[in-house]
């Protein structure tokens, strides 16, 4: 009969398990990479541009694109970033981000194609409520601490560019 006994260690945040005359030691697994992709919401399939980026990562393409398309399917039709992290083990875990501003403003304003010369030419136009709705929706991807305003400061510079 052997028993274990406690390891003590001086590196208290790196748990140990003790085990029969050795010690095992379990750690988060270590990330390899990350990948930055904005694919349309439902249709993610293993051909280019997505099979390419995960098949360079060593990641499972199906596996990542049946579970994009189940998690995105209730916005279908727009496009959703997402940010894929790629662990040393080839697992991965994603991050669903909220749709670019153009992409909202563009549905919000009814046209398909942004103008060509946006200081003179303007090609659609959106009302102050539209503009706060689409801020609102951007509100955690934006960089303005939940300011409202501020949001939509930065949603009607975009805007003005298209």
């Amino acid at each position: 009969r052997v028993t274990a006994a406690p390891v003590r260690s001086s590196r208290a945040h790196v748990p140990r398990v003790a085990a029969t005359r050795r010690t095992v030691t379990t750690m988060a697994a270590k990330v390899s990479g990350f990948i930055k992709l904005a694919i349309e919401a439902g249709k993610a399939s293993p051909a280019p541009p997505i099979g390419p980026a995960l098949g360079s990562k060593g990641v499972n393409i199906m596996a990542f694109c049946k579970e994009y398309n189940a998690r995105t399917q209730q916005n279908a039709g727009t496009v959703i970033p997402v940010e894929i992290t790629v662990y040393e083990d080839k697992s991965f875990t994603f991050v669903l981000k909220t749709p670019p501003a153009s992409v909202l403003i563009k549905k919000a304003a009814g046209i398909k194609t942004g103008s060509g010369n946006p200081s003179k030419e303007k090609v659609g136009s959106i009302t102050m409520a539209q503009l706060k709705e689409i801020a609102e929706i951007k509100l955690p991807d934006l960089n303005c601490r939940g300011d409202v305003e501020a949001a939509m400061a930065i949603v009607g510079g975009t805007a003005s560019n298209m």
